[in-house]
């Protein structure tokens, strides 16, 4: 017996979920597949869930502001309230700390483009609205067991500051909800569902499961994370990707957070602070979440078998992490023993994540997002529809990039900019941050 369904989404995290929902509403019978027990399960668990707009290209500043009304409308822009819990979006503030990596002025432009809010702030400024910041400029990053790392600092640094930033209080309930809202509009969802094989069979794909009936459709999409590279091989799609995914293992720690950002009534801001190598942001119960921007001085932590990998957090990435932030706020405590998650996340090698249809027909991707894309998930849903509507009624998407109408500000996105046959962005970053 074969189970049947217009299209099929491997993944059911926040981009397949999010995916499913716009098919949903569209009419279109989806069916999603996942290993895991739910929603949400796999790296979107993982995910540090910061809201900021500071992206290297123009569609990644529009998409990430579209989704922030999005996120702030959260229960209106699914159309459903999940019994279960809704995902929170906490507007606290997100700072940028001047990095020759990530020009100021570039970012400026960008964001006068978009119409985003934002404030411009030398060392003075920075110091007296983020109680406890040493503003010293330690760029480049060093390695925190190197003589370098305890030089004094050549600088103070200014930032530019985001009031719309902030962050997703619940990651895996995030795509719980989009999860949810899809399946009310009928999209169905299978857990526990191993891909064993796919083949393409006359007209549509067919999909074999570990220990159940195989599934078919005519529509197939790969958003299935750091396994996302294995379903492309699987299937064949990778012969004119011009852009290269692969897993990569990634950790995030909670350590309580100086006293002079807990004394305040409101919630400290996130930072993005590739002066040192790091990220924070506030946590429930007075905590800081930090995580790595991939700084050059240590090495990536790629990896061949996502199933594979340790998801404890180690001591080495701890310490880390945890002296980079202790460097950033000196009140801060370093406790001995790690507390975090480790996680998978799916990397194009330039940032940017890869929303296209494919040279074989019907078969469509939204990979390379781990990272730096859950904040854009509400849109992506969006921009992948939009793909898949256009070119299966038969627009040739590689020679004229389909576009998206931003529904809350009007921008245009040219999807081209995502396509898996671009040249790989000369203005990223080479880190999280795009």
């Amino acid at each position: 017996m074969t189970t049947t369904a217009d299209a099929v989404i491997v993944g059911a995290g926040i981009v397949g979920s999010a995916t499913a929902l716009e098919l949903a509403r569209r009419g279109v019978d989806a069916l999603i597949l996942d290993k895991a027990g739910a929603a949400g399960m796999g790296s979107t668990s993982a995910s540090s869930a910061l809201i900021r707009f500071s992206y290297s290209t123009w569609e990644g500043v529009a998409a990430s502001w579209e989704s922030k009304f999005r996120w702030e409308e959260w229960e209106e822009y699914l159309g459903y309230r999940d019994p279960n819990g809704m995902a929170r979006f906490h507007r606290c503030g997100k700072i940028l700390l001047d990095v020759p990596l990530i020009p100021r002025q570039r970012m400026i432009e960008l964001f006068d483009r978009a119409g985003i809010p934002y404030e411009v702030w030398d060392a003075e400024t920075l110091a007296k609205r983020v109680k406890g910041i040493d503003t010293g400029s330690f760029y480049p990053p060093k390695p925190v067991d190197s003589d370098e790392f305890f030089e004094d600092p050549h600088g103070r640094l200014g930032a530019l500051y985001n009031p719309d930033g902030g962050y997703i209080d619940d990651p895996r309930l995030a795509a719980a909800n989009l999860a949810a809202a899809a399946a009310h509009r009928g999209a169905r969802f299978a857990f526990r569902r191993r891909v064993m094989s796919i083949d393409r069979v006359g007209d549509v794909w067919r999909v074999t499961i570990d220990g159940h009936e195989p599934v078919e459709a005519p529509v197939l999409v790969n958003a299935a994370g750091p396994w996302s590279s294995a379903i492309n091989k699987m299937v064949g799609a990778t012969s004119d990707f011009r852009i290269k995914v692969a897993p990569m293992r990634q950790e995030v720690h909670q350590v309580r957070a100086p006293a002079s950002l807990r004394e305040s009534d409101a919630e400290f801001p996130a930072i993005g602070d590739l002066d040192l190598g790091i990220y924070t942001r506030p946590e429930s119960g007075g905590n800081m979440l930090v995580g790595g921007t991939e700084p050059e001085c240590d090495p990536l932590e790629w990896i061949d078998d996502p199933d594979a990998a340790n998801l404890n957090p180690t001591v080495e990435r701890y310490e880390a992490q945890i002296t980079r932030a202790a460097r950033r706020f000196p009140e801060l405590t370093v406790p001995n023993r790690p507390n975090g998650i480790a996680g998978v996340y799916d990397v194009a090698e330039d940032w940017t994540p890869i929303y296209d249809k494919t040279a074989l027909p019907g078969f469509y991707v939204g990979i390379g997002t781990s990272g730096n894309q859950f904040k854009n998930a509400p849109i992506v849903g969006s921009i992948l529809d939009r793909i898949i509507d256009a070119v299966e009624n038969g627009h040739d998407h590689d020679s004229d990039p389909v576009h998206y109408t931003c529904r809350h500000t009007g921008h245009d996105l040219n999807l081209g900019a995502f396509s898996r046959k671009r040249e790989r962005n000369p203005d990223s970053s080479g880190t999280v941050m795009g």
